[in-house]
């Protein structure tokens, strides 16, 4: 997540500071590097095992890390079986905050079905008057650094100096606990090892920047720190990811992410064109120190947004390109796809914008990689009923896109890991509802299929996945936004699909709930017709095929030759 406290003036190129809502909210108007091998280990740094979903040894042979599903690209295999990556996740400080009770985090995530959750390994966040309490806002003397501090000088937080010559074993062993509760409970965990900084007031908390360690390294404006620019500090950065990489690896529920958030083009400073030639060194750098060790882990990512003229980010070369394995999009205006732009919602706004957000994630689902709506920001501020079902349509949705959903729970925080119990009723068991349906169903054999459902009530944004003759969801939520008058008024009426001959069961399914209705069996064969059931927000629709032998309902042959109408039952 981009700083809150501080980001670019529009085109100043001083870098004065500005909050990240008023950013937001603009954003809709090969030098010789150098190993440094030489530096000291942590003495707490523990053998870097392979280790099963129960914190045992296991051969490196049998030890297959998560990766790209051998028979449908859009999705990933852990552990011999399809995943669909859902969460609420924390903001990302489980190791670099010393308060937070990581291990209380996980086992409610484990709890809620949670596949994944993010974790960032360097970047610290500000803290803002806003949203002052998240995990990766620590108070300065508990922020935990891959670097020791070391006196008697001070780093510009107050604190002592980093020394970046040593690994911090505090941290590597925060680390390394985190990922063997994390494995043993089944979650994936996405390693962010870098971050846009923002503006000059984050950069200030780096301890890769000079004044903050006593080497002197990173005497750089905060717009080039995701460059090639300054050949001492990427080669700490190197340093650092290899570091990351040895210590990490043996884990077969991690992947890595280059960085957070890459952009550039701000006036005088580096383009997206550079940043993305830096992110190409580290992900060469990530796969060859992968290499050296025998091992395939998937590197994922986005390549770099523009900051000019306004903010704007192009995923045509994130797909194609050869430097990710997996995309994760950031869901923001000014999304580009093979020449359309997309509007997926301002940055803390209460915005659902639930057509667009679907439109953009059915056009990406042509494309041959996984892609992560990862850190879904609409209305993550809003720890209400209002800013959750926003995203608990938006994750929907994006699921039933054949994509993968991960959104900032802000509701959990140091003192809180378990979140609040009104975000564990609602939210958190929201996500739940979700994993557990998607993982009933066959999306590697199916295909969205927004057009499955005919003639839905207009307030309706309807995405399916189907499986042919098998098994069909359609997702149908109220598209209107909270502006409307009519919003989260009760929706009825009819709706039209189609089925291939066969026997099948009907059902819906309340995403608030987690409940199924009772089902009603039909045929298919002919247009049926279906009237829903009336539903506030959001509603499923499946359509099962029975088993053949099954006893099971005949069309009347009086109602052959034409739509077959299936009455409310529910």
């Amino acid at each position: 997540m981009a700083s809150e406290g501080a980001l670019l003036k529009e085109g100043n190129p001083r870098g004065h500071s500005m909050d990240r809502r008023r950013f937001m909210t603009l954003l809709g108007s090969s030098t010789a590097l150098t190993n440094l091998s030489a530096i000291r280990p942590s003495r707490s740094s523990s053998p870097n095992d392979k280790r099963s979903g129960r914190g045992e040894e296991i051969s490196e042979q049998d030890a297959n890390p998560i990766a790209i599903h051998p028979e449908n690209p859009k999705y990933f295999l852990f552990r011999g079986k399809p995943i669909v990556l859902v969460a609420a996740t924390e903001h990302y400080g489980s190791v670099v905050n010393r308060r937070f009770d990581f291990m209380r985090y996980l086992e409610e995530a484990a709890d809620k079905k949670q596949t994944l959750t993010r974790l960032f390994l360097l970047f610290r966040e500000l803290q803002s008057a806003r949203n002052p309490y998240s995990p990766l806002k620590p108070d300065s003397p508990d922020f935990v650094a891959p670097y020791p501090r070391r006196g008697p000088l001070r780093a510009m937080d107050g604190e002592p100096i980093y020394d970046l010559d040593e690994w911090n074993g505090e941290y590597f062993d925060r680390l390394h606990r985190f990922l063997t509760a994390s494995s043993d409970l089944g979650i994936v965990v996405e390693l962010t090892l870098f971050s846009n900084s923002y503006s000059d007031q984050v950069w200030a908390l780096n301890p890769l920047r000079d004044k903050n360690n006593l080497q002197r390294i990173g005497a750089v404006e905060w717009q080039e720190y995701a460059s090639l620019k300054n050949p001492e500090l990427v080669a700490r950065q190197i340093a650092f990811a290899q570091k990351i990489v040895q210590e990490t690896s043996g884990f077969d529920n991690v992947y890595y992410e280059i960085s957070n958030e890459p952009g550039g083009g701000l006036p005088g400073h580096v383009t997206p064109l550079q940043v993305d030639e830096w992110q190409e060194k580290l992900a060469e750098v990530i796969r060859g120190e992968l290499q050296k060790l025998n091992r395939r882990h998937l590197v994922v990512g986005q390549n770099a947004f523009s900051y000019a003229p306004h903010f704007s980010q192009k995923f045509d070369d994130s797909f194609s390109g050869s430097m990710l394995d997996a995309v994760n999009v950031h869901p923001l205006p000014n999304l580009i796809v093979a020449g359309r732009t997309y509007q997926l919602g301002n940055f803390m706004s209460k915005e659902l914008q639930l057509g667009e957000f679907r439109d953009f994630f059915l056009a990406i689902n042509l494309r041959r990689k996984p892609a992560i709506s990862d850190e879904d920001n609409a209305a993550s501020l809003y720890r209400d009923d209002v800013g959750w079902t926003i995203h608990r349509k938006r994750a929907w949705t994006a699921v039933m896109c054949g994509a993968h959903y991960d959104y900032i729970d802000f509701s959990i925080q140091s003192g809180r890991e378990a979140g609040t119990e009104e975000s564990r009723r609602n939210i958190r068991s929201w996500m739940r509802y979700l994993s557990e349906f998607i993982h009933s169903f066959d999306f590697i054999h199916a295909r969205p299929a927004p057009d499955w459902i005919a003639n839905p009530p207009s307030p309706l944004v309807v995405s399916a996945l189907i499986k042919e003759a098998k098994d069909y969801v359609a997702y149908l939520a109220d598209g209107r936004e909270i502006s409307d008058p009519g919003c989260g008024h009760p929706v009825s009426g009819e709706i039209m699909f189609s089925v291939p001959e066969g026997t099948y069961d009907v059902r819906t399914y309340s995403p608030a709930a987690g409940v199924y209705s009772r089902a009603k069996r039909i045929s298919g064969g002919n247009q049926i017709r279906f009237e829903l059931p009336t539903f506030e927000h959001d509603i499923v629709l499946r359509v099962t095929r029975e088993a053949a032998g099954t006893e099971s309902a005949r069309v009347p042959s009086s109602q052959r030759g034409r739509a077959w109408t299936v009455e409310s039952f529910f």
